[in-house]
């Protein structure tokens, strides 16, 4: 059925209540461009997209650049801590040394901060999807196709960002240049071990850098669905081999032939260069086999030159081969933020009815937070439930709750070292105020193994068999082995 562009209004009311905000952007992207799409041939159409959208652009685009400012920031202040620590270790071994590497480096760091990343197309840092998102609301805004304000509010973002990610870019190959520069002067010294800071600093940030990037890339629904949309229309193709960043780079099919034709007048053909290496060496067959040796030796040497270019701008120099960090393993949940480290977990653990306890079940829930790659630890909450002794005896009743901390572990594989420490109250509860009598709580010291296992791309299982250490001073006993089964969220 088709849907006039005047119905777009009613349209956002009744989707608000049956969609997700993403879902309903994505969708009034799709019905507000319907009076475009039936002829696209024609620019004279107007593609009507809503303030949401360029609000949900501007969101994403606003916080990369904010998490970047700030992660720059900070690492860029604790480089410039580090040399001032590095300055006062290599003077009292050589003062003059140590002098003619650290005098001025505050001034330097202060240039870093305040580089603007205003560089030539041939020295910004690429991204594709910063690229084509650019370049579909530019060929928006030139073709009128869109004469909403927010629009120019969100390429004036964009163009904030690349300038970021070029300054971003800049500091790393500074950093990764005075990373090495350190690295041979401390270690003619044999002071390589002090350097060992400063290095893993250097990585992280690298590696920073390297995720945000990354997060900005991976399109949300909202960006697919505009992508969709102006790839579609056939006059963004020959706009984009004009005007985007990679176009002006590389002559794309449909990028002007005659300003690329120009570009290659007075360049030497194949057949040229042939020509003048017979007229001057001869065309003999050890001459041709001389050549060709040359070549392949000055290929190898040009090789190793662009591996070592490349390696000094992706962070890899100096971390891989000879030049890698003694002894360090990078931690990938450093470059995290708080959230994204964080674990939501629950488990269940099931006992059967004694003489003091009927059947009971806890069920606990957890909130973690991963230390590093092998380890986490956190905290949570149970809820003890009493089931009765028996089928003919069914009962549901509150017999307790607790409070829990927990200490994960790895191994080896998916096995974990596991400890935690908790409270438990174990009386049936009638009223809130029980919960005063601090007595009635139970100490449990927990020590055992647990096996992980994933269920999905955000899931995890876990089984856990714990003993409980502290049990035999309980009173009365609690049962010393517990065995659980839980599952944790990221």
């Amino acid at each position: 059925m088709l849907i006039p562009i005047n119905n777009c209004n009613k349209l956002k009311f009744i989707m608000s209540n049956q969609y997700s905000k993403t879902a309903m952007l994505c969708l009034l992207i799709t019905i507000c461009s319907y009076g475009y799409s039936q002829d696209s041939s024609k620019a004279d159409k107007i593609i009507s997209i809503p303030d949401k959208v360029f609000s949900a652009l501007d969101k994403k685009t606003s916080s990369i650049e904010q998490r970047l400012n700030k992660q720059t920031e900070k690492y860029l202040d604790k480089f410039q801590k580090r040399e001032s620590k590095l300055r006062k270790k290599l003077w009292k071994k050589d003062s003059t040394l140590a002098k003619q590497l650290f005098d001025g480096v505050d001034e330097k760091y202060g240039e870093l901060k305040n580089l603007t990343g205003n560089v030539n197309k041939y020295a910004a840092a690429y991204s594709g999807h910063l690229d084509t998102l650019s370049t579909a609301l530019s060929f928006l805004k030139d073709q009128n196709l869109s004469s909403n304000p927010a629009l120019q509010k969100t390429l004036s973002q964009y163009k904030e960002l690349q300038l970021k990610l070029n300054a971003s870019d800049q500091i790393k190959k500074q950093l990764a240049l005075r990373e090495q520069m350190l690295k041979e002067q401390f270690q003619k010294l044999e002071m390589i071990k002090q350097l060992k800071k400063f290095r893993k600093d250097v990585y992280y940030y690298q590696q920073q850098v390297k995720e945000y990037k990354e997060m900005f890339e991976d399109p949300n629904k909202v960006e697919a669905k505009l992508m969709e949309l102006v790839m579609n229309l056939p006059q963004f193709k020959d706009f984009f081999a004009k005007n985007s960043m990679l176009g002006s780079l590389f002559a794309l099919p449909g990028s002007n032939a005659t300003n690329t034709t120009a570009s290659l007048a007075g360049l030497q053909t194949r057949a040229m260069i042939n020509q003048t290496l017979v007229d001057r060496f001869g065309s003999s067959a050890g001459v041709t086999q001389q050549l060709q040796q040359n070549v392949q030796s000055a290929q190898a040497q040009l090789n190793q030159l662009k591996n070592k270019v490349t390696s000094y701008s992706t962070g890899s120099y100096g971390n891989t081969g000879d030049g890698e960090i003694p002894g360090f393993k990078p931690n990938t949940q450093k470059t995290k933020s708080f959230i994204q480290r964080l674990e939501y977990g629950a488990n269940v653990q099931s006992q059967k009815a004694r003489y003091f306890f009927p059947v009971t079940s806890d069920i606990a829930l957890s909130l973690g937070y991963k230390i590093n790659d092998r380890s986490s630890i956190g905290v949570g909450a149970s809820y003890k439930m009493g089931w009765g002794n028996n089928w003919n005896n069914i009962n549901i009743s509150h017999q307790g709750i607790g409070f829990r901390s927990y200490l994960d572990w790895k191994i080896k594989g998916s096995f974990y070292f596991s400890g935690g420490y908790e409270q438990n109250y174990r009386i049936m509860i009638n009223e809130v105020d029980q919960l005063r009598n601090y007595s009635a709580w139970q100490t449990s010291g927990l020590i055992g193994v647990s096996k992980k296992y994933k269920i999905s791309k955000k899931m995890k299982g876990e089984m856990k068999l714990l003993w409980d250490f502290m049990s035999y001073q309980q009173v009365p006993k609690a049962q010393p082995i517990f065995f659980r089964v839980g599952y944790n969220l990221k």
